[in-house]
C-alpha cells in the first residue's frame, strides 16, 4: 500500500497519537465522516438537478421562452459527416533523366 511496509504505517499512526492524543483523534474522524456525507449530498443533489433539467428541456433551442421554428426534417436531408478518402502510398519511382538538346548536339557534331 503507497509502498509502506507494517513498521512504517504503524510508526505513522504512533506519530498521529503522538501529535494529537488519544482524545482528539475521534473528534477528527467524525469531521471528516460528516464532510464525506455532505459532499456526497452536494453531488447527489447537483446530478438530481441535471437530469431534472435535461428531461424538462425543449426539444429545440428556446428564443424568449419560446421554442423557435425549426425546418422540418423531411424539407432537407441530414447533413452527411465528411469522411475523407483513405490515402493510398504511391510508390516512389525517380522519374528518367531527360537528354538536353544541347547535349544531343554537341554529341552528334
Amino acid at each position: 500500500m503507497f509502498g509502506l511496509g507494517q513498521w512504517e504505517i504503524l510508526l505513522v499512526l504512533l506519530v498521529v497519537l503522538l501529535l494529537f492524543g488519544a482524545r482528539r483523534i475521534p473528534d477528527m474522524a467524525q469531521g471528516l465522516g460528516k464532510g464525506i456525507k455532505e459532499f456526497r449530498k452536494a453531488v447527489r443533489e447537483v446530478q438530481e438537478e441535471v437530469d431534472t433539467s435535461t428531461r424538462d428541456a425543449a426539444p429545440g433551442p428556446s428564443i424568449g421562452g419560446t421554442v423557435a421554428s425549426q425546418p422540418s426534417a423531411a424539407a432537407s436531408p441530414p447533413p452527411q459527416p465528411s469522411v475523407p478518402e483513405p490515402s493510398v502510398p504511391q510508390p516512389s519511382v525517380p522519374d528518367p533523366p531527360v537528354p538536353d538538346a544541347a547535349n544531343k548536339e554537341s554529341s552528334q557534331s
